[in-house]
């Protein structure tokens, strides 16, 4: 991956220390601001390159569009709920979280739920501190011999299954198998129909993200005794203004609290900064949830491969400048070395196709929605078996194709082929470069030359093709670029240049 420079990072909520002691360490300065408004953080954060965030801080797309040169979104905990991922996407910045961080104190909190629903603890001990004893309003139910079902067999759900296999529970993935204890970590799911489809007495536990069940759904449910209870951690709208749910005698609730543990948030704090770190010293990258793609651009020499595709890119995107826009680009990866690398060869060559082309800046996260949002078709293939690798792009503009392949050589980034003329010798991708399309013709480099030593340019290099008949591409290597084109026009059919 290129390198990303993160110099200057807000903390707009309170995070465990160790996070900004980390980022410190790493020569990042940070700055911690707290319970700023909307208006706030819009003015403040133009001045930063990252963000580290809990999940009060609501980064909207106002928010988002509002940054100047940020990079990095770290969200200290597991949801990104309060971040628009898509608008970040779009803006080309990384949304970063922490998978790991708070999934045993969130297991933890579902296992106490479900164990608080069997045996109405929290409704038995508010009894008695109204100085009740009624030992009979709250018969409960053993846990052993139920069946637990798992909606969504994540990091959380499977430390629920480990830990609840002490209470000899039958556990079970199937929402339709009729379970008597749910808990579901992923989308959308409980509904009227759902609820119909389980067992009469049903109880749910809810420690993933609010909406995951229908809530109106839920309190016909219990209003029925379709569903025998329900614990829930998380709300559609929180803190929930509709109180039906949590005065309801039957659920048990809490004010989001799945990660709020000592450690959890330790962790957590801990995890985004070394993350933030590590993406920043070219380690690798963990907790990517809109830019995967670039996971794979920390491994040996994915550097120049990325270089080489945004440089094939920016040559055809240069002679074809008078044509666009383009409808469909194929990129074709070739080589064993570049085997599991085309998802960011693909981005980084419609880096290179779309800039100084698209509004935005695009870069290796928003490259492809960006192509997307324009029309252009993208699609992608590899193939194994040769010993050197290289990459193909062949792009459809107005019903022609153009297409280029390149490699890298000893380090460098050279081009093997343009729109079907082979290179004698390969063309290195660096410097200014002229291309030229013309009939082979002994009088075409004198007579270049010439031209471009009354425009006052000297000519570096002169890569020609393998074959001599019919039209043919030529590359020109430059001190500097010609002012004008014009002034070639009687000695070619085409003509393009570009500095890479």
């Amino acid at each position: 991956m290129a390198p990303v420079s993160i110099k200057r990072i807000l903390i707009s909520e309170s995070v465990d220390p160790c996070c900004k002691k980390i980022l410190q360490e790493n020569g990042i300065q940070v700055t911690e601001k707290q319970n700023m408004s909307k208006d706030d953080l819009i003015a403040e954060i133009k001045d930063y390159d990252g963000l580290v965030v809990r999940s009060a801080t609501k980064v909207t797309a106002d928010v988002i569009n509002a940054t100047g040169n940020l990079q990095i979104i770290g969200r200290a905990g597991t949801g990104v709920d309060n971040v628009d991922v898509d608008a970040a996407t779009k803006k080309g910045i990384i949304v970063m979280n922490t998978p790991s961080g708070n999934t045993i104190s969130a297991a933890e909190l579902t296992c106490t739920l479900l164990m608080s629903l069997s045996r109405h603890v929290p409704q038995a001990a508010m009894s008695m501190k109204a100085g009740n004893w009624d030992r009979k309003k709250f018969m409960g139910a053993e846990m052993y011999g139920k069946i637990l079902g798992i909606v969504g067999l994540g990091r959380i759900g499977k430390e629920v299954a480990t830990r609840m296999q002490p209470s000899a529970m039958i556990q079970s993935l199937l929402l339709s198998c009729g379970p008597s204890v749910i808990t579901s970590p992923s989308t959308r799911l409980l509904n009227d129909t759902s609820f119909a489809k389980c067992k009469k007495g049903v109880k749910v536990v809810n420690c993933a993200r609010g909406g995951i069940i229908d809530e109106d759904a839920l309190l016909r449910a219990l209003e029925s005794g379709q569903c025998g209870g329900a614990g829930l951690d998380v709300f559609v709208e929180e803190p929930p203004k509709n109180r039906a749910l949590v005065n309801h005698p039957n659920v048990i609730s809490c004010p989001h609290l799945g990660a709020s543990t000592k450690e959890a948030q330790a962790r957590c704090g801990q995890d985004i900064a070394l993350q933030i770190v590590d993406m920043v010293m070219g380690k690798g990258l963990v907790g990517a949830v809109n830019a995967q793609v670039l996971a794979s651009t920390f491994s040996p020499g994915s550097h120049q491969w990325i270089k080489l595709g945004e440089a094939i890119g920016v040559v055809l995107r240069s002679c074809t400048t008078s044509k666009q826009p383009f409808s469909q680009v194929q990129i074709t990866t070739q080589g064993d070395c570049l085997k599991g690398s085309s998802g960011y060869m693909t981005s980084a060559v419609m880096v290179g196709l779309l800039t100084d082309v698209s509004k935005s800046c695009p870069n290796l996260v928003n490259s492809l929605s960006l192509a997307k949002e324009s029309g252009i078709m993208v699609t992608r293939n590899h193939s194994e078996g040769l010993t050197q690798g290289a990459c193909e792009v062949e792009i459809s503009v107005n019903g022609s194709s153009y297409r280029a392949t390149g490699s890298v050589q000893g380090g460098a980034l050279v081009l093997l082929e343009l729109n079907r003329s082979v290179f004698r010798q390969p063309v290195s991708l660096t410097g200014n470069l002229l291309f030229l399309k013309a009939a082979a013709s002994p009088q075409l480099l004198p007579s270049v030359t010439g031209l471009l030593a009354t425009a006052g340019v000297e000519m570096e290099s002169f890569s020609a093709p393998a074959a001599r008949n019919g039209d043919q591409w030529y590359c020109v290597g430059l001190s500097s670029l010609l002012g004008d084109l014009g002034a070639l026009k009687p000695l070619v059919k085409e003509a393009a240049q570009l500095s890479v």
